[in-house]
C-alpha cells in the first residue's frame, strides 16, 4: 500500500475537537455521572478513556485519521506502554483539559506524555509508548505522510523566518 492523502481527512469533516498551543494539543471535556464511581470521583481506568480522546483528537487536528491510515498504509497504533501517577481526583460536573505531547519520535514508535488538569493543576500524569504496526501485528516504521504529520506536532507551528517573535 502507498502513503496517500487517504489517510487525511476530507475537507468535509468536522475539525478535531481541541486546539494546539506550540507542542501541546489541549482538549477539553466535562466529567459526567457515567465517569463517576459511588464516591462521586472519577473511576480510575476512565482517565484512559479521556487521554484516548486526546491523543485521537490531536491526530485529526493533524489530518490523520485512523481508519484513513489503516485503509491507505495498512498500519495503526498500538499502546506499548502507558504508566499513570493518579494525584488528585476528579469530580463529577468538573471541567477537565488533557495536554498532550509528543516527547520523541523513533522509527515504528513514539513517547507521549498526557496531564490531566483542572484550573491549571495537573491530576493525572500519563507516561506513553505508542507503536506503529502493520495488520499482521508487527513492528512497522511510520510512512512517510505519517511521520511528517507526527513531527509537525512534536515540534509545534513553526515561527516564520523573519517575524522577529
Amino acid at each position: 500500500m502507498s502513503s496517500t492523502a487517504a489517510a487525511r481527512k476530507p475537507a468535509s469533516e468536522p475539525a478535531a475537537a481541541g486546539r494546539l498551543a506550540g507542542d501541546v494539543f489541549i482538549y477539553s471535556l466535562r466529567v459526567y455521572y457515567e465517569d463517576t464511581d459511588a464516591a462521586g470521583i472519577v473511576y480510575y481506568a476512565n482517565y484512559l478513556k479521556f487521554i484516548e480522546r486526546a491523543r485521537t483528537e490531536m491526530m485529526r487536528a493533524a489530518g490523520i485519521d485512523h481508519s484513513g491510515m489503516r485503509e491507505a498504509d495498512g498500519v495503526l497504533f498500538i499502546v506499548r506502554r502507558c504508566t499513570l501517577d493518579y494525584r488528585k481526583p476528579a469530580r463529577l460536573d468538573d471541567r477537565l483539559e488533557i495536554h498532550t505531547r509528543i516527547l520523541a519520535l523513533k522509527g515504528a514508535s513514539l513517547e507521549a506524555e498526557q496531564t490531566v488538569r483542572r484550573d491549571g493543576e495537573t491530576l493525572v500524569h500519563a507516561d506513553l509508548q505508542l507503536a506503529c504496526i502493520n495488520e499482521a501485528g508487527a513492528p512497522a516504521r511510520f510512512p512517510p505522510n505519517l511521520r511528517a504529520a507526527l513531527e509537525a506536532l512534536r515540534h509545534g507551528p513553526q515561527q516564520q523566518a523573519g517575524t522577529g517573535s
